[in-house]
C-alpha cells in the first residue's frame, strides 16, 4: 500500500500543507485575541505550544522524507537513516494517521491494521538491511505495541530516559488525537504504557517467520 499523501501531485501536497499552516495561522490569531483581550496571556502561549505540536508532523515528516532522513518500510512504519550503527524506527504520525487509515474501519479493525503496518514495515526493514552488519542495532518507541508481542518480535523493553519522558509530554495533545484516531473514539493515551524497544538485526531476521505468519492472520482482521 502507499502513502496516500505521496500519490498526491506535489501542487497538491503544497496545498494540503499551506491549508494547515492557514488554518494554524487563524486559530493562532483568534486564541491570541482572546487571550490579549482577557489578560490571560499564558492561555495564549499554551494553545500555540499544543498547536504546533499538533501541526509539526505535516510539515516536518514530508520534508525529513524528501530528504532522506526518513524512509517509509510501511504507510505507518519509517526508520530513521542508520548513525553511529544504530537505526530508529517509528509508528507513523498523526500526520500519517490522517492520511491513511480508513475512516470506516471500526477501533479493533484500526489497532489491527496499524500492528499489520507494523509487521510489514519490520518485514520491508528486514529486507532492505539484509547485507549490513547482523549486530546493527534497531530501537523504537511505541504505546501500541505491548511487551509481550515486542519480545515476540525480538525486541527487549528499555526504560524511557527523561529527555523521551519530556518530548511524549510535549506532545500529548499530538498523541490523543491520534490515539483517538487509533481507537475510532475519544481515547486518552497512557504515557506510562509507551515503552522503548531495542533489538539487532540479527534477532530480528530470526523472527522473520513468525512475523510473515502474524500478517497472513492479521490481513483478515481488517
Amino acid at each position: 500500500m502507499e502513502h496516500p499523501f505521496f500519490k498526491k501531485s506535489k501542487k497538491e501536497q503544497k496545498r494540503i500543507q499551506a491549508l494547515v499552516i492557514s488554518l494554524a495561522l487563524v486559530l493562532i490569531l483568534l486564541v491570541a485575541i482572546i487571550s490579549y483581550k482577557t489578560g490571560l496571556l499564558f492561555i495564549g502561549i499554551l494553545f500555540f505550544s499544543i498547536l504546533l505540536s499538533i501541526i509539526a508532523p505535516f510539515l516536518d515528516v514530508p520534508a525529513m522524507q524528501a530528504s532522506g532522513k526518513l524512509k517509509y518500510h510501511a504507510p505507518l512504519f519509517l526508520s530513521e537513516a542508520q548513525k553511529n550503527g544504530e537505526i530508529t524506527i517509528h509508528g507513523g504520525s498523526l500526520f500519517d494517521y490522517v492520511f491513511v487509515i480508513d475512516k470506516t474501519l471500526n477501533g479493533k479493525q484500526r489497532t489491527n491494521f496499524i500492528l499489520q503496518n507494523y509487521i510489514q514495515g519490520l518485514l520491508h526493514l528486514i529486507e532492505t538491511l539484509k547485507d549490513e552488519d547482523p549486530n546493527l542495532k534497531i530501537k523504537g518507541t511505541s504505546y501500541i505495541i505491548n511487551t509481550r508481542t515486542a519480545n515476540k518480535l525480538g525486541f527487549e523493553v528499555q526504560k524511557l530516559d527523561f529527555m523521551q519522558t519530556i518530548i511524549l509530554r510535549f506532545n500529548y495533545f499530538n498523541l490523543l488525537i491520534s490515539h483517538s484516531i487509533a481507537k475510532n473514539k475519544l481515547s486518552f493515551p497512557s504515557l506510562k504504557n509507551t515503552r522503548t524497544f531495542e533489538t539487532t538485526l540479527q534477532e530480528l531476521t530470526a523472527r522473520k517467520s513468525y512475523m510473515e505468519l502474524l500478517n497472513q492472520k492479521l490481513e483478515h482482521t481488517t
